[in-house]
C-alpha cells in the first residue's frame, strides 16, 4: 500500500466513524462514498474499526492509571466509559458485529478480538498477567462494570437537560432544515 492509498484509506475510516458516530444504529456504514473500495470486505473494516477503538481505549487507560493510581480497576472502567462516550457509534458497531456477526469469519474475528480486550482491561486493572481464562472473566467484570457506568452516566444527562429542551440541539437544526427543504 502506498502512502496515498495509506492516507485515503484513513480519511475514509474517519469517515465511517463519523457515520457511525452519527447513526448510532450499530450497523457498519457500509454506504459512506469509499468504504468498499477501499477495505476488502466488511471483516477488513471491522478491523480497521476496532484497531481505532483499541488504540483510543489504550490512550485513555494510560491516562487513567497517570492519574489514578490507587484504584485501578475503576480507572479502567472509567477509562472504557470515556472511549464509549468518544466514540459510541464505533462500540456499537463493534457490539453488533460481536453479537450478530455476518459470517462465521466475523463471529470468529469478534470474538478473538473482544477475549484479547477484556484480557489487557484485566492487565491494566493488575488482575491478570495473561491472557487466561480468569484473566477474560476479569476483564469482562471491568467492561459490565464500565458499562453499567455508562447507562447510569446517560440517564444522569438526560435528567439533568431541562424539560421541553432538545436533546441535540444539531440534530434538531437538521430535521428541520430537512422538512423545510422538502
Amino acid at each position: 500500500m502506498n502512502w496515498n492509498a495509506f492516507h485515503t484509506r484513513g480519511e475514509i475510516l474517519r469517515d465511517v466513524i463519523a457515520a457511525a458516530d452519527q447513526r448510532r444504529d450499530g450497523i457498519l456504514p457500509l454506504d459512506v462514498p469509499g468504504a468498499q473500495e477501499c477495505f476488502a470486505d466488511e471483516i477488513d473494516l471491522v478491523g480497521a474499526l476496532a484497531l481505532k477503538w483499541h488504540a483510543r481505549l489504550t490512550a485513555h487507560i494510560e491516562r487513567a492509571l497517570a492519574t489514578q493510581p490507587m484504584d485501578l480497576e475503576s480507572a479502567v472502567a472509567q477509562a472504557w466509559r470515556d472511549t464509549a462516550t468518544e466514540l459510541p457509534g464505533l462500540r456499537l458497531v463493534i457490539d453488533r458485529a460481536t453479537e450478530a456477526p455476518s459470517t462465521p469469519a466475523m463471529a470468529e474475528a469478534t470474538q478473538r478480538a473482544q477475549r484479547a480486550e477484556r484480557a489487557r482491561l484485566a492487565q491494566a486493572a493488575a488482575l491478570a498477567f495473561d491472557a487466561s481464562d480468569g484473566a477474560v472473566a476479569a476483564g469482562e467484570r471491568i467492561e459490565q462494570q464500565a458499562r453499567d457506568g455508562l447507562v447510569q452516566q446517560e440517564a444522569q444527562q438526560r435528567l439533568a437537560e431541562p424539560v421541553g429542551e432538545p436533546r441535540d440541539r444539531a440534530s434538531f437544526v437538521r430535521r428541520i432544515k430537512a422538512v423545510l427543504a422538502a
